[in-house]
């Protein structure tokens, strides 16, 4: 329970502060204004770094507040983030950036103990690097991978989804090689950009700016390479796949500066991101194509990594070839996507007469409505053996939605998301470890149909609804629907006991649920309420 509450915990606090920021940042002025290289048309709070390093620093010092690396990699971090926040508000010159990264590679590397001693058999007899070799070797890899991010932060949801794809190899890398604490970090780190990226999806809300995007850059970095380095069977070569795609972006740009006679640091539209926007493809097209890109690598580097050294490096190598002859390819031709009439004319178009017309979501969302608090009464009954400090967290929720519905209508809609977002998970584990003992067989196949039928539904609602603001389909479902099918698929025989991706699936479903509900209901969240309630009940009775 300590990897799922350190999941929740990360989840709910950025969830919880990200709004609080974005306020403070536009009463401050603390926004991103549009300029020649932004894609935004309008200014954008740019200090969600703070509330994405506030979600991953809480759950880490709670459960291991005394662990010598943790502690020296959140220091490195504290620190990137304050220089980082300092550049969000004051735009620092490069020296300055450089030197709070430099710092903070120093704390991890000379406290924390995180070095590339090994290159394996890309040397002579596996040969070990000495200090003067291995800490500068080191300090630019991290510092490189805290810029690699950094600079790929230029669409909405790009670098958070980038870096989620990152920490869920890492934590599945670390899970199989029994590196506990380099997988609660990445668990805690995935859940911060899952909280994170409901608001930092097209069209974002907030941007993380340089204090979200150096800290996960650095976060990715220090814990590939201490994951790949010491004792362990891992190829050293790994995290060179895992950072793939934002490294080989960072490289290309800043060769093709230097071969133009510019500085490699001065600012361009040259990214992969800019070159697929000029291609005509859309924003939510481009951001997918790079998750697309980055997904190949991690996949790659999961099913290989036991596999030669010199095999990853040959491999991604050419992988880099194929990716910059595609883009070169696609420049020399102006080729541009088709964009088909009978789609376009036919499909489209009867879509967008269906959202105007409104009959098809008129129709599916009174089913949605009682049928998901519904579901979610019935998960909680269905549950049983609740452990004592569930019961007790249910019992305080319940009178919690209560009070507040009663006397603070105006925080109804966020205490009832936090609650949700709290009882929802434990509802699912419960319900799928220690169940009534007729939801067997065919009715436990009812049961978890049930969930595929109201994703369906929750696509549906999505997409024709006609509503501006609230809950939205976005490049964030390729990520989850990427996550949902390779969890399961994994070759592990634990992980298969646990079922862990049909649990994950089932949680999220609900979770996307439940803000589609509140999107479409407009502040009317009596029923809800009251159901929720209820099930918090029946969930602290059993």
């Amino acid at each position: 329970m300590i990897f799922l509450s350190t999941l929740l915990l990360a989840v709910l606090i950025t969830i919880a502060t990200t709004p609080l920021l974005s306020a403070l940042a536009i009463r401050y002025n603390a926004v991103d204004l549009p300029g020649e290289r932004k894609v935004h048309t309008r200014p954008i709070p740019r200090i969600g770094g703070i509330a994405m390093a506030f979600g991953a620093f809480v759950p880490l010092l709670f459960w291991n507040c005394a662990d010598r690396f943790v502690i020296s990699y959140l220091s490195g971090a504290a620190v990137l983030v304050f220089f980082g926040l300092l550049d969000d508000l004051r735009d620092l010159s490069p020296k300055i950036k450089f030197l709070g990264q430099i710092v903070a590679a120093l704390i991890v590397i000379l406290a924390g103990g995180v070095e590339i001693r090994s290159l394996g058999t890309l040397l002579p007899d596996a040969w070990q690097l000495p200090a003067l070799l291995s800490i500068p070797l080191t300090l630019v890899a991290i510092v490189g991978a805290t810029n690699a991010i950094n600079l790929a932060d230029g669409l909405d949801g790009l670098a958070g989804g980038i870096c989620l794809l990152v920490f869920a190899g890492i934590g599945y890398l670390s899970y199989v090689e029994g590196s506990q604490v380099i997988g609660l970090i990445s668990l805690a780190l995935a859940g911060v950009i899952f909280g994170f990226l409901r608001f930092n999806t097209h069209p974002a809300s907030i941007f993380m700016g340089d204090a979200g995007s150096q800290f996960l850059g650095y976060s990715a970095a220090t814990l590939a390479i201490a994951l790949t380095q010491g004792q362990t069977t891992l190829s050293p070569v790994l995290p060179l796949l895992l950072l793939g795609v934002p490294i080989l972006d960072t490289l290309t740009v800043m060769v093709t500066r230097i071969a133009q006679g510019r500085s490699p640091f001065s600012a361009d539209k040259n990214h992969f991101h800019h070159h697929l926007l000029r291609l005509g493809l859309h924003h939510s097209e481009s951001v997918v194509v790079i998750y697309v890109l980055q997904t190949l690598l991690v996949v790659t580097a999961i099913l290989l990594r036991y596999h030669y050294d010199w095999l990853l490096l040959t491999g991604y190598l050419c992988f880099s070839a194929i990716v910059l002859m595609v883009f070169h390819r696609a420049r020399q031709a102006d080729w541009r996507p088709r964009r088909f009439d009978f789609f376009d004319i036919r499909i489209a178009g009867r879509l967008r007469m269906l959202k105007r017309e409104g009959h098809l979501i008129k129709g599916s969302f009174p089913l949605f409505e009682f049928g998901i608090p519904l579901l979610l009464l019935f998960t909680s009954w269905s549950a049983i053996r609740v452990p004592l400090y569930v019961s007790l967290a249910a019992t305080g929720l319940a009178l919690l939605v209560m009070l507040t519905w009663l006397f603070w209508k105006v925080r109804l809609e966020a205490v009832l998301r936090m609650t949700l977002y709290l009882l929802i998970p434990f509802a699912i584990y419960l319900s799928d470890h220690q169940h009534v003992q007729w939801l067997e067989g065919p009715g436990r196949a009812v049961y978890n149909m049930s969930f595929g039928v109201f994703a369906v539904l929750i696509i549906i609602i999505s997409k024709f609804s006609r509503r501006k603001n609230g809950f939205r389909s976005s490049p964030m479902d390729f990520l989850i629907l990427i996550l949902a099918v390779a969890v399961p698929n994994m070759p592990d025989q634990m992980l298969q006991e646990y079922r862990i991706g049909l649990i994950a699936a089932k949680i999220i479903m609900l979770y996307f649920s439940y803000e589609v509900m509140l999107a479409e209901l407009r502040g009317r969240f009596g029923r809800i309420a009251a159901t929720t309630v209820v099930s918090l009940v029946v969930l602290a009775c059993r």
